[in-house]
């Protein structure tokens, strides 16, 4: 679910018991001041299948043209995923120059399988900002309204991706998502609101007591090629070595950490922290080891069926100088217990991108100072 080894920080925030989750789940979607709705929805029902080289999660991408006429800005969203297989949603944004790139791999509008960290087929992890995020959904969420003052750029012309990662653990039924996007006219006065994603490597092995050939590490990265291709396991890679371990041997146990530098400044307006079946706990603290060091979040319960953004109010200065660590916590005896992951063989697990790997990723949003 990461789009980019990509960097940010955060300054001097209230603590996380202070921030305020987002209007992530309201009855009734309630229209911004000035804004406009369009529906974003495929043309077909897409019925998810296992790929070829095995596995239980299938990713696909459905193009969608939204007919932008003239530069705006996304106040609000709000993805349906229509499905309980609905794993989580990407909404990423391709400019007028790939648009011709998108229509290429959409074929005859059936959309196209997009397992691994890119969205547009070759593109590879070197052109991912060039397709930024603009709106993600998982399960929890509901109508998604940016940090007050702020939007995000949709320029005129622009086509959107929606990349929905099915689950086959819970069902495989025809799904048909649709996104409902809030827009308001880009000389609305709003700061453009920007979005960093700061991973950390899981190696999770097998609990005491649980064997299998899975439970090997090499055999899990094997077989996580298998399912996803070779792009993913050369992401973990590289995380592994950007957070300054062994790729071929890293520590192995139930918690994992990375410490990014901080490459801008600016302020954190909001954070989110993503794992999947296995994950435990989660926190985001800025300048760590340091006399201030400050928890900027800190999920202590963490539930996959209820994830949420905190909007930290009024931000969190950030500069150069700064550095955040993530960290992620997880229970390995889940993978015995849990309905959707226990007919699975045990396996030592690491990133991926299915519902039976695991993730630890910061997602901030922030805004130039």
């Amino acid at each position: 679910m990461v789009g980019a080894l990509a960097a940010a920080a955060c300054g001097t925030a209230q603590p996380p018991k202070a921030a305020t989750g987002t209007a992530t789940a309201t009855a009734a979607d309630q229209m911004q001041p000035g804004a406009v709705a369009m529906t974003l929805e495929s043309a077909h029902p897409y019925q998810p299948v296992p790929p070829p080289g095995g596995g239980t999660d299938d990713y696909h991408c459905t193009l969608v043209d939204p007919g932008l006429k003239a530069d705006s800005m996304i106040v609000a969203s709000h993805f349906f995923p229509e499905s309980p297989e609905v794993h989580h949603a990407i909404l990423f944004l391709i400019p007028p120059d790939l648009a011709q790139q998108a229509k290429a791999a959409d074929g005859d509008g059936q959309g196209w399988t997009c397992f691994g960290e890119s969205v547009l087929p070759k593109q590879g992890l070197a052109g991912l900002g060039r397709t930024p995020w603009l709106s993600a959904w998982a399960p929890g969420h509901g109508l998604d309204v940016v940090p007050a003052g702020t939007g995000i750029q949709f320029p005129a012309g622009s086509l959107v991706v929606m990349q929905v990662h099915y689950n086959l653990l819970v069902g495989h039924a025809p799904v048909k998502s649709k996104l409902v996007l809030q827009t308001v006219p880009a000389t609305t006065k709003l700061a453009p609101l920007k979005l960093t994603l700061l991973p950390a490597p899981p190696d999770v092995p097998c609990p005491a007591g649980v064997s299998g050939p899975l439970c090997d590490r090499q055999a899990s990265l094997a077989d996580l090629g298998q399912r996803f291709g070779p792009e993913l396991p050369r992401f973990v890679d590289a995380i592994e070595t950007v957070c300054g371990r062994d790729a071929n041997n890293p520590p192995a146990g139930d918690s994992t950490s990375c410490t990014w530098p901080v490459p801008f400044s600016g302020r954190i307006l909001r954070l989110t922290a993503h794992m999947h079946l296995l994950g435990k706990d989660m926190s985001i603290v800025l300048d760590p080891g340091t006399p201030q060091q400050h928890v900027l979040l800190d999920v202590t319960n963490f539930n996959f069926d209820y994830q949420r953004s905190y909007d930290v109010s009024p931000g969190v200065a950030v500069t150069p100088a700064d550095r955040i660590q993530v960290n992620c916590t997880y229970n390995p005896a889940l993978h015995q217990m849990l309905p959707a992951l226990r007919r699975l063989p045990p396996r030592f697990v690491t990133w991926g991108d299915g519902s039976s790997d695991e993730m630890c990723l910061a997602i901030i949003d922030w805004v130039s100072q």
